[in-house]
C-alpha cells in the first residue's frame, strides 16, 4: 500500500531554505524552519509523497494546494495566522470546513489551552490543582488582589514557547508588578495573566493520541549553572538561546529520581488534561512540581515543537518510539480523527 500524499502548512518564514541540509549540518538556521525540515525530510525518506505550503494571511493558497495537489492529509505546523499566535485556531477550523483530515489539535483544544486563564479556570473546576493566578486585560486598571500574594510570575495569556518571560518576569512587589504587566501590554501586545511563582522543578509531560491517549516519560529542565537561591524559570533565553543554555548549564532531560507513584499520577494526570481540554493528536502539558511536593498545572501546548531533537521527540525515543515511527503515527491520528460535522452515534 502507498503511503499518503502529505502537504505540510506552515508560515512563509517556517519554509526551509532550499539549502537546509546544510544549514541544519552547520547548526545554523535552527529557528522558525527547523520542525517542518525535520518532518519534510523524515516523511520523503520514508517513503511519503510530501510538498509544502507557507501562509501568512490568506487561507486561499490552502484551498488551491488541495485542490490542485489533492493531498491526503494536511499536516498542520501553524502557530500562527496573521501575525497572531491565538489565530491558529482558525487555520484548524478552516481545514474542518475542506473537510481534509490533518495532524495535531482540533480548533476547539487549540482554543482552550492557548488561554491560560481559561484553561485552569476548567481544570480547577475538575479539581486539578493550579496556581493562584489574576488576569489583566490590556487597557485596564492594575489592581491586585490582596489574596494574590508575591511572589508572582507575570506571563502573556496567550502567547506560548515561554514569549516574553525572562528572569524580570518574577516580581515582588507592586511596582514591579506593573512595570512587568505593562511590558506584556506594551510589547508583547497581549493581555497579561499573574500567577503565584512555584519555586520547584519543571516537569513536561508529553501525550500522544485522540481518545485513547499514551503519555511518555516525564521530562525536566534543568539549569546547573544557576546561582544559590536562584530560582528556576523556564525563560525564552532558556528554551532558546544556544550561547546562553551553554554558559548556564540548560538541559532538557528525563526527570531523575520521582516516585514512582508520582510518575502514574503524571500519566494519569496528562490524560485526563487532555480529555478535558479537548486536545486530540499531540500535546505538551507543563508543571510545577513544589518544594511541598505538590504537583501544579502550569499550561498546556497544542502545538508543542516536533523538531526530531525537542522534548516531545526525545521523549517518545525513551519510550521507544524512534522519530520516523512518531511522525507516522501523528499522521495515522489525523487520519483517525472523526470530522467535527460527523453526528456522533445515536444522535439526531
Amino acid at each position: 500500500m502507498s503511503k499518503p500524499h502529505v502537504l505540510i502548512i506552515c508560515q512563509t518564514a517556517s519554509v526551509p531554505p532550499e539549502n537546509a541540509v546544510e544549514l541544519a549540518a552547520a547548526e545554523q538556521g535552527a529557528g522558525l524552519w527547523r520542525p517542518v525540515h525535520d518532518v519534510r525530510t523524515t516523511l520523503r525518506a520514508h517513503g511519503y509523497r510530501v510538498t509544502t505550503l507557507g501562509i501568512d494571511d490568506e487561507l486561499a493558497p490552502i484551498r488551491r494546494s488541495i485542490q490542485l495537489g489533492k493531498p491526503d492529509l494536511v499536516f498542520n505546523l501553524v502557530e500562527a495566522f496573521m501575525g497572531v499566535g491565538a489565530y491558529d485556531q482558525h487555520v484548524a477550523s478552516y481545514l474542518e470546513l475542506l473537510r481534509i483530515p490533518y495532524t495535531g489539535c482540533g480548533p476547539r483544544g487549540l482554543t482552550l489551552a492557548r488561554d491560560k486563564a481559561l484553561s485552569k479556570k476548567i481544570l480547577a473546576y475538575h479539581r486539578i490543582r493550579v496556581p493562584a493566578f489574576q488576569t489583566f486585560p490590556m487597557g485596564r486598571r492594575l489592581k491586585r488582589r490582596a489574596s494574590l500574594a508575591f511572589p508572582l510570575i507575570v506571563k502573556s495569556l496567550s502567547e506560548d514557547a515561554s514569549y516574553g518571560i525572562s528572569k524580570a518576569s518574577l516580581v515582588t512587589n507592586d511596582e514591579k508588578l506593573r512595570e512587568r504587566v505593562d511590558f506584556i501590554h506594551e510589547t508583547i501586545g497581549t493581555d497579561a495573566i499573574v500567577e503565584r511563582f512555584i519555586d520547584g522543578r519543571e516537569l513536561y509531560s508529553s501525550v500522544l493520541g485522540n481518545r485513547r491517549r499514551t503519555v511518555f516519560p516525564t521530562w525536566e529542565l534543568t539549569i546547573t549553572g544557576r546561582s544559590e537561591g536562584e530560582p528556576l524559570i523556564a525563560t525564552e533565553k532558556a528554551k532558546f538561546d544556544v550561547g546562553y543554555q551553554t554558559r548556564k548549564g540548560v538541559f532538557h532531560q528525563p526527570a531523575e529520581d520521582l516516585p514512582p507513584e508520582l510518575e502514574k499520577r503524571i500519566s494519569r494526570l496528562g490524560r485526563r488534561i487532555c480529555r478535558v481540554l479537548d486536545l486530540d493528536g499531540y500535546a505538551r502539558v507543563d508543571y510545577r512540581l513544589g518544594e511541598d511536593g505538590e504537583l501544579y498545572f502550569i499550561e498546556a501546548n497544542p502545538n508543542p515543537d516536533i523538531t526530531s531533537d525537542a522534548e516531545f521527540a526525545a521523549s517518545a525515543a525513551l519510550a521507544g518510539v524512534d522519530y520516523p515511527r512518531l511522525l507516522s503515527r501523528i499522521i495515522r491520528l489525523g487520519q483517525q480523527r472523526r470530522p467535527a460535522h460527523e453526528p456522533l452515534e445515536g444522535s439526531d
